[in-house]
Formats: C-alpha cells, sequence, structure tokens
C-alpha cells in the first residue's frame, strides 16, 4: 500500500478542503498517481476536485445485497466491476467516494469483498489520502490502521482542538498503528489572540503544524459553486497549507 493520509475534526472545520488541497499538492510535486478517498458520508470531496461521481461503494454494496441471488455473475466478479464504475478519473488523481453508512441487515460479505478489492486497488498508488467522517466514528474499509498519518483539523475554538483530542486519543487507544499524528488549525481570522487555544493545544499533547488563516477567496468559490482545487495560487490558504505541506510530506 502507497504512503496513506487521513483527515478528521469535527464537522466544519473545513477538513474536506485541506484534503482537496493535499491532492493538488501531490499532484503538482509529481507524486503520482494520488488515490482520494471520500470516506464521509456527506460526500463532497469530488465538489471539492471538481469532479463528478457517478456511484459510490456503498450503492455497490446495497446492490450486492439485494440483488444477489440474481446478479448472474460471481459476487467477486459483481464487486471489481463496482470498484471500477466508482473510480472518477482525473489528471494526476483518482477518485472513489464510500457513500452512506450501511442500512439494516448484515453486509458481511459485501464489506469482506469491498475491503479485499479496495486494499488491491491502493496498491497502485504511492499515495493516498483520506478525508474521514467528522468525528472519526467509521474510518471507512480502508482501515485507520493502514494510515501512517493522520492531520486533524479544528477551526480556532476550544471545542474544536477538544474533539480533534479526542479522535486522537481514540485512534492511539485502539491501537490503529499511525506513524504521525498533526493538528492544523484552519479559518484563523489574522488579528485573533490565540494565547488560550494554545494553551489548550498544549494541556491536550497535539502536534501544531500550523495554521490556514481565512481566506476571503475560498467564500467566493463557494458561492459561485467553483471547485477549490483550482484556488489560484495566490490564494492566502492555498500558499498556508502548502507550507504545511513542505514540512511534513517527505
Amino acid at each position: 500500500m502507497g504512503y496513506c493520509i487521513g483527515f478528521a475534526g469535527k464537522g466544519g472545520t473545513g477538513k474536506t478542503t485541506i484534503a482537496g488541497f493535499l491532492v493538488r499538492y501531490l499532484v503538482e510535486k509529481g507524486k503520482t498517481p494520488v488515490l482520494a478517498v471520500d470516506a464521509d458520508a456527506n460526500t463532497n470531496l469530488n465538489e471539492v476536485l471538481g469532479l463528478e461521481l457517478e456511484t459510490t461503494l456503498s450503492d455497490a454494496r446495497e446492490e450486492m445485497k439485494e440483488k444477489a441471488p440474481s446478479l448472474g455473475m460471481t459476487k467477486d466478479i459483481f464487486i471489481e466491476m463496482k470498484i471500477n464504475e466508482a473510480l472518477a478519473e482525473s489528471k494526476g488523481f483518482d477518485l472513489i467516494a464510500m457513500g452512506k453508512p450501511e442500512g439494516p441487515g448484515c453486509y458481511c460479505a459485501a464489506n469482506a469483498l469491498l475491503t479485499e478489492f479496495l486494499q488491491k486497488l491502493v496498491r497502485n498508488y504511492p499515495y493516498v489520502v483520506i478525508d474521514n467522517e467528522a468525528g472519526m466514528e467509521h474510518i471507512s474499509r480502508l482501515r485507520a490502521r493502514d494510515m501512517d498519518m493522520l492531520i486533524l483539523v479544528s477551526d480556532p475554538t476550544i471545542r474544536g482542538v477538544q474533539a480533534a483530542s479526542r479522535i486522537s486519543e481514540l485512534a492511539k487507544k485502539l491501537n490503529f498503528g499511525i506513524k504521525d499524528y498533526y493538528l492544523i488549525l484552519n479559518r484563523v481570522k489574522k488579528k485573533e489572540n490565540q494565547d488560550t487555544l494554545l494553551e489548550e493545544i498544549k494541556k491536550a499533547k497535539l502536534n501544531l503544524v500550523g495554521m490556514i488563516t481565512e481566506d476571503p477567496l475560498i467564500q467566493e468559490f463557494d458561492i459561485q459553486g467553483k471547485p477549490l482545487i483550482q484556488l489560484p495560487e495566490d490564494s492566502s490558504a492555498l500558499r498556508e497549507a502548502y507550507a504545511i505541506f513542505d514540512e511534513v510530506i517527505k
């Protein structure tokens, strides 16, 4: 498996945007192809990356569960076909979305096959970027224990930092084997006093690697429905994110 970087944090911190920035960064650095994985049930990494999604892996799981007796093919061939259908391709990177959580009933067979074929898929990529659900209760079928780095994203609030701390503690308690943990403070106002926040980060023993200030260009792009991966190079948020990536991506 390639080098795997996961993003996590409470909802509304901008972790999906920063995950998209990392995909762009890796492509521009020639570390391709990159596999982007949207493991958030509220699928929107594709919007940041400017890609259309035809289907998700949850669709394949539901279809297999409902139609298994009448598939007309073996289950493993069916799941492999559906994974290929769910893979959205772009220049330098591909995207796959996990989709919605499981419904009622047993999904054991479908999940086992999804895990098997996803593990085969990711071997084709030197870098994998995973945008996890807010809170990280569900890590995705790629399994958190396969992550090399976890980047926690918080807004400049005590609540956001505490959520990041809980996620970090959970991952360590479950012994996922993640090698590196980093914290990014996002949407920071330039004149904001950060002393109380920095004290909370220190108390939580989080490794703050950098801050990204509020960027009006992001709001402008969101209003116009433009993919954030297309932000111009003079975007302050993009520049600050790249400076952080220069520190943590070797």
